[in-house]
């Protein structure tokens, strides 16, 4: 069988849910008019208070002029979000709390002081130890609690402005404390700043002497090493040693270079006379101005002979006589030419020993700059220990001079400033009676409206089913056609035209399951009833999910839709039994006691489904008692019914409802499709006959009588069930 939620069976009746506000409107106009009055009242008699605000900005506006001398703007501190909120609680400390309250004497005003000008009911309520004592808690602390329930200090949003907010009765007063806050920070800023100013000159003051003294020792280090290495200086800076290493490096590097040329140069002149070539491509050679003149002459010996001998022949003697000058000059200039190679010769050997000399004195130059490297390294730590101790001693000076000056003069420039002073209010923040006067009456309506339309939505009234739903269902099982037994009733003189005779077919029909028509047939009294099983066996076998048991005969009849709904569980159906009885004489059995919440109390709206659904105490049944909740208040919410039916049939396979002496009206709301109605039956008497022929004349032609006869009490546990324990 399928289950679905109980929400889906029902809706909400909206015609019938805001209808209810116009069949309420007089008790919402009331209560929303007492709540408007009321509201007025503690308004126009409430104490008003005045609020103030002052404005302080945070940051340094000093000038250029008095900054300390190497700072910049840049060096300043970021006065980011986190800085300002540490102003703000400094604003708010306890401290400037304090001082304000000693300079505006606020210890002497009750507003701030409960112990001052207590009221005869507030000293009697102490008396009584009704309320605490005041005095009991030191008045600095009483003071300072008022203040910070009344002090509000925040800082503007996205900007450097800190905003000091105070509420007051009184309205100079609500002006003069955010005011006296921000002198009081200001001026304890400024104290601040001039106790530090105190406190670096009183450091620096004995440091500068310290440094002074350790300056002139390592300036005396300094000397004395220098003296006691005779360390030299040179030209830039550096040792005299390590100076002349670099001009002796420079000379042998030239002499080297001219040794080498002139070495060149005599092996080319050489290298010309031994073979015989020309000297005029020897550099050397024609540089020499002897070897120049002699060239000249030999080409001038040569042009002569040439002119000569256009007239005269070779061995003529003028030719000869000029032939031999010629060869002369040529000897001459060979003679030269070894001149110029042994001067070259001779320059380089001059050069090569003046190299040799260069070396060695190169040689003695680096070992003297090594040790002097070694010293200078030594010296130069002593320097930079003495320039430390210089620099520091100077900027402790510039420091100190700066300090001094300021703490001389007092002046203190502080990185706050007051952009805006408290104004004396004119006009009470609180209360705004018109405002107030106006939110309770729109308030009150709101809610009245609201609860109204609750009420009527949890008392099932304006509830309704759900059109067209569905819900799982057993399959019905098909039934074979039913068969007919005649009622024999003893009829009675005046009861000729009873209409019980009219109606006799449909009493004595009985459905019958397949397997009852297999079964002996049960024992039958005169008006045709079943007992307790072949009741059980007709439900299993149609699928029936809801059974009606009227009982006219009263609560001893009841037991029969308890010993009904058992047989049924104990075959492994999950049953419920409903008991609509004025007593509850079909729960009690069940349960031991009729204090369990049941119909009445789901009726009333004052239990849930799972609180008002209890187990049977001897067997797997459930059952749903009368409740404990007033009859007349659960019997107005009575169209909920069906509802509540309709969702325990989609709970349970079979839904059991002892109605009690109900008529065919009364059980008019339980019926549905696929509803069987029994009439329990005791003895067959009038009450019941006439019963019967009442629910078949009113559309319930198929009722069944079924008798308990013959079956335990259904207080105790059957052979074989499941006892209490």
């Amino acid at each position: 069988m399928s289950v679905q939620s109980a929400a889906a069976d029902v809706d909400v009746d909206l015609r019938q849910l805001f209808a209810s506000l116009a069949r309420n409107w007089l008790r919402i106009v009331v209560v929303a008019l007492a709540v408007t009055g009321l509201a007025f009242a503690l308004a126009w008699l409430a104490t008003p208070h005045y609020k103030a605000v002052a404005q302080v900005k945070i940051g340094s506006d000093e000038s250029a002029f008095t900054r300390l001398d190497g700072t910049q703007n840049d060096e300043k501190p970021i006065l980011d979000e986190q800085g300002v909120a540490t102003e703000v609680q400094v604003m708010s400390s306890a401290d400037v709390l304090k001082q304000v309250a000693s300079d505006l004497k606020l210890a002497a005003r009750h507003e701030f002081n409960d112990a001052v000008n207590m009221s005869a009911i507030s000293r009697l309520l102490v008396n009584l130890g009704l309320k605490s004592d005041p005095s009991e808690i030191p008045e600095e602390e009483r003071v300072l609690k008022k203040m910070r329930e009344k002090l509000n200090v925040y800082s503007v949003e996205k900007t450097r402005v800190i905003a000091i907010e105070f509420s007051s009765e009184d309205p100079d007063l609500a002006a003069k404390i955010p005011n006296a806050i921000a002198k009081a920070y200001i001026a304890g800023q400024g104290n601040a700043k001039l106790k530090s100013n105190s406190a670096a000159t009183d450091f620096l003051g004995p440091e500068i002497v310290d440094l002074q003294s350790r300056v002139k020792e390592a300036d005396a280090k300094v000397a004395a090493y220098r003296a006691q290495s005779d360390l030299l200086m040179g030209g830039n800076n550096s040792v005299l040693a390590t100076q002349q290493l670099s001009e002796l490096s420079t000379e042998l590097s030239r002499v080297r270079a001219n040794r080498a040329a002139a070495e060149a140069s005599a092996e080319s002149v050489r290298r010309a006379l031994q073979n015989g070539g020309s000297l005029d491509t020897v550099p050397e050679v024609l540089s020499s101005e002897l070897i120049q003149r002699l060239r000249e002459r030999q080409v001038e010996l040569r042009t002569n002979i040439a002119d000569l001998s256009t007239t005269l022949l070779d061995n003529h003697p003028r030719i000869r006589a000029l032939k031999s000058q010629l060869a002369d000059l040529d000897g001459q200039i060979r003679n030269e030419a070894e001149k110029v190679i042994r001067g070259l010769t001779a320059q380089a050997d001059t050069a090569k020993a003046r190299e040799a000399q260069l070396v060695g004195d190169v040689n003695t130059l680096k070992a003297a700059s090594a040790k002097a490297g070694e010293q200078q390294v030594e010296l130069d730590a002593l320097q930079r220990d003495a320039n430390a101790q210089r620099q520091l001693l100077e900027s402790y000076m510039t420091r100190y001079r700066e300090a001094s000056s300021r703490n001389d003069r007092k002046y203190v420039p502080v990185d706050a400033k007051v952009i805006s002073d408290a104004q004396v209010p004119t006009e009470p923040y609180f209360p705004k009676i018109l405002p107030i006067t106006g939110a309770a009456a729109v308030a009150s309506l709101l809610l009245m409206a609201i609860g109204t339309l609750l009420r009527e939505l949890f008392s099932g009234r304006a509830m309704r089913p759900a059109a067209g739903a569905e819900f799982g269902r057993i399959e019905q099982v098909p039934m074979p056609s039913a068969q007919v037994e005649p009622v024999t009733v003893e009829r009675h003189d005046d009861d000729v035209d009873s209409p019980i005779d009219r109606a006799e077919p449909d009493i004595a029909t009985e459905p019958v399951s397949e397997v009852a028509a297999e079964a002996p047939r049960p024992r039958q009294s005169r008006l045709g009833e079943i007992d307790v099983e072949k009741a059980a066996e007709k439900l299993i076998a149609s699928g029936a999910g809801r059974a009606i048991f009227v009982s006219p005969e009263g609560d001893e009849a009841a037991a029969t839709a308890v010993l009904v709904a058992r047989e049924v569980s104990d075959a492994g159906l999950r049953v419920l039994l409903l008991d609509l009885t004025a007593s509850g004489a079909a729960s009690r059995p069940m349960l031991d006691s009729g204090l369990f919440p049941g119909i009445t109390n789901l009726l009333a709206s004052e239990a849930q489904f799972s609180d008002v659904i209890h187990p049977d105490l001897y067997s797997d049944a459930h059952v749903v008692p009368v409740g404990t909740s007033d009859p007349v208040k659960a019997m107005r919410a009575a169209d909920r019914l069906p509802i509540i039916m309709q969702s325990l049939t989609t709970a349970y396979d079979l839904v059991v409802v002892e109605c009690g002496p109900a008529d065919a009206q009364g059980i008019g709301r339980l019926v549905s499709e696929g509803t069987e109605v029994f009439l329990s039956m005791l003895e067959a008497d009038d009450e019941v006959t006439q019963a019967a022929v009442k629910l078949i004349e009113n559309g319930y032609p198929d009722v069944t009588l079924v008798t308990p006869v013959g079956h335990e009490t259904p207080g105790t546990p059957l052979p074989g069930r499941r006892s209490a324990a």
